[in-house]
């Protein structure tokens, strides 16, 4: 399918018809030692620190392009350890790159997980390591050859990128890009380095993004140009939890109308599946959690029963089958647990059930039996929620605005930078839905 092709078809999916150009769019002490080379064109730059202040797209000063930028940053020296605020240094952007202000970014479970739950759910990454993937801010200065945004632009970092160009981007059975992808899961830009330095020693960048910085380099097409209007501190949000879970929905299961519905976990994922499901017109919609707290919760999201499978003596798969008289239509499992998901998906009706993987795990197998398949149970995955990165974001942010989606009531704490382990100390606890870290 050629890129005509996908633009004729793009009403189907929300990618909005534009051009190309358009659519690229605790103190800590460590013995680590520097392996990657930093000789680039960051030593012949100026410094400039970073003074903080409010950030919009109308009153953002210009006056730091080409210099390196000195701000701070919660910068996770080493696996299982909490993160420390640091002074870092952020590179002016290189060749298609773009350097945003950070606005606002949202907590996530990966963020912790890839802190905490190293080689048992997940692989290791690199350390030193600048996580955060869930932000939102302002274009400050842009590389050679970008074309999509310019400085002062309301801009979402995305953790997948969207080139529109290689055959996944111009195709609509998927939303992955090639470009670069790689290089990104290795928490580095297309040279290989990272732009974050820390006491002379390069820190990673999460999925090439890293946004648990006051400032942070991504590539062009990494980055969703957004209405100049849009809250950051709220939009923040789509550029992972909120997206993942209601494009589950919508995009990935594709709810019908009448259907009914389990929602196995309810932290920010679940809660945003929940609302795609009453978005597509779901008849029931069943919240699964061990947190009792999270019934009155769901309810404003649209959950019409709540289930906790410890007021139960049997399998919560065998709960929901007696509930529904045979299994729901649709489950969702949003924790990235993989006994949830065998359970999710057992709960599904075993003559055309669905059940879409929107939790992430990596290292733990799921078992299921093929009869299953056979019978008509169908098995799925979601990443970002199928959209179409960069192009679709704009168009939630849309969404947003014209009341159609909620963002606001998700946030539940708005805390500085420095108590970023407490955001994390409150997800884990079920404290909260979404914590937004305010730069």
């Amino acid at each position: 399918m050629n890129r005509h092709q996908v633009a004729m078809l793009s009403h189907e999916v929300r990618i909005p018809r534009v051009p190309r150009s358009k659519c690229n769019t605790h103190t800590h002490t460590h013995t680590h030692t520097h392996t990657h080379s930093l000789k680039d064109a960051r030593a012949s730059a100026h410094t400039h620190t970073h003074t903080p202040g409010r950030v919009t797209g109308d009153n953002f000063r210009m006056g730091t392009e080409n210099e390196v930028i000195r701000c701070k940053a919660a910068v996770a020296w080493e696996p299982g350890k909490p993160l420390s605020v640091e002074e870092v240094e952020v590179a002016p952007p290189k060749d298609h790159e773009v350097r945003v202000k950070i606005a606002a970014s949202g907590v996530c479970h990966t963020d912790w997980t890839y802190l905490y739950d190293c080689e048992k759910g997940v692989k290791t990454l690199p350390f030193p390591l600048i996580l955060g993937h869930e932000a939102a801010g302002v274009v400050e200065s842009i590389g050679p050859g970008v074309t999509s945004v310019q400085p002062g632009d309301k801009v979402i970092p995305v953790l997948l990128p969207h080139c529109n160009e290689c055959k996944l981007c111009l195709s609509l059975k998927t939303n992955f890009c090639t470009k670069n992808w790689q290089k990104l899961q290795q928490c580095v830009l297309s040279d290989g380095t990272s732009r974050f330095t820390c006491r002379g020693q390069q820190v990673y960048q999460f999925a090439g993004v890293g946004t648990f910085c006051e400032y942070t380099v991504v590539p062009e097409f990494n980055v969703a140009k957004i209405r100049r209007d849009a809250p950051l501190d709220k939009v923040c949000l789509l550029g992972c939890g909120v997206a993942t879970g209601y494009g589950a929905a919508l995009n990935i299961a594709k709810v019908d109308c009448g259907s009914v519905c389990a929602v196995f976990g309810l932290g920010a994922i679940g809660l945003a599946t929940v609302m795609g499901c009453k978005a597509a017109g779901a008849s029931r919609i069943i919240g699964v959690d061990i947190n009792p707290q999270k019934h009155e919760i769901s309810k404003k999201f649209g959950v019409s029963e709540f289930v906790n499978p410890d007021d139960h003596s049997k399998p919560i798969q065998e709960v929901l089958m007696e509930m529904t008289g045979g299994g729901v239509d649709y489950s969702f499992e949003c924790v990235g647990n993989v006994t949830l998901m065998r359970a999710a998906f057992e709960s599904c009706s075993t003559a055309w059930g669905t059940c879409v993987i929107v939790g992430w795990t990596e290292k733990n197998l799921l078992s299921v039996s093929p009869k299953d398949f056979v019978l008509g149970r169908t098995l799925k995955g979601s990443f970002l929620g199928g959209w179409k990165s960069v192009c679709s974001l704009p168009n939630l942010v849309e969404d947003y605005m014209s009341g159609r989606i909620l963002l606001d009531e998700f946030v539940t704490h708005t805390l500085p930078l420095e108590e970023i382990n407490y955001a994390f100390e409150l997800m884990t606890n079920g404290k909260s839905i979404r914590s937004v870290m305010k730069m």
